[in-house]
C-alpha cells in the first residue's frame, strides 16, 4: 500500500495541477501523510528549473501551514485522549515535567525535525501537545522548512538532474551531520 501511495505521489509531478498537488502533499505531510513532499518537488524542479524557488516557496508555506494543523491535532486531542490515558496509568505528573523540558528546547526540536529526516509531523503534534509557544513553533518551522526546501531547490536549479541522486540519498544525512556539528559546537562553547 505504501508503494502505491509513493507512486501516486510521484505521478502528481507531471500533472497540470502539480503545484497544487505539491501544496496539498506538503500540507498533509506535516501532520499525517507518510510521503515527504521532496518526492514531488524534485521532479517538478528538474522539469522546470526556472520555477525552482516558486516551487520551494509553495512547499515551505504549505508545510508550515500543515505543521500548524499538526500542532492543533496535538493541542486539541491531548486533553480528550492523551491526558486521560496518562492519568489512568498514573503518569500525568511525568508528562508535566516532560512538557516543561520540551518547551525549554522546543524551538530546537522543531528546527532539527524540520531539516533532518526525522518525521516533522511527530514534532508538530508534540509541540501542540506540550503547548509550545505557537509563535516560537511557527518561526522555527518557517526557518527549518524554508532551509530544507530552498537548499534542495537551489541545488537542483544550479546543478540540475545530476544532483538528484545526492539529494535523495545523502542530503538528509548532510543536514543531520550539520545539526550534530552545530549542537556539538554549542555544547563545546557552553562547557569549555
Amino acid at each position: 500500500m505504501l508503494r502505491r501511495l509513493y507512486d501516486w505521489t510521484v505521478s502528481l509531478a507531471s500533472s497540470k495541477y502539480a503545484l497544487w498537488a505539491l501544496a496539498f502533499v506538503a500540507f498533509i505531510e506535516s501532520s499525517v501523510f507518510p510521503i515527504p513532499p521532496d518526492l514531488l518537488m524534485i521532479p517538478m524542479i528538474i522539469a522546470t528549473p526556472r520555477r525552482a524557488f516558486l516551487i520551494a516557496g509553495v512547499c515551505t508555506v504549505s508545510s508550515v501551514l500543515g505543521g500548524m494543523l499538526g500542532y492543533y491535532i496535538g493541542y486539541g486531542l491531548f486533553e480528550t485522549v492523551g491526558r486521560p490515558v496518562l492519568e489512568f496509568y498514573g503518569k500525568d505528573a511525568y508528562f508535566d515535567e516532560f512538557r516543561t523540558r520540551y518547551n525549554e528546547w522546543g524551538a530546537w526540536a522543531v528546527l532539527i525535525a524540520g531539516v533532518t529526516p526525522f518525521p516533522y509531523k511527530v514534532i508538530t503534534i508534540l509541540s501542540g501537545t506540550t503547548g509550545l509557544n505557537l509563535a516560537v513553533f511557527t518561526v522555527a518551522s518557517i526557518i527549518a522548512r524554508g532551509l530544507r526546501f530552498f537548499v534542495v531547490a537551489a541545488l537542483l536549479w544550479k546543478f540540475g538532474a545530476p544532483i538528484r541522486d545526492f539529494i535523495e540519498r545523502r542530503l538528509g544525512l548532510m543536514f543531520t551531520l550539520f545539526v550534530v556539528i552545530l549542537l556539538g559546537g554549542f555544547l563545546a562553547v557552553k562547557y569549555l
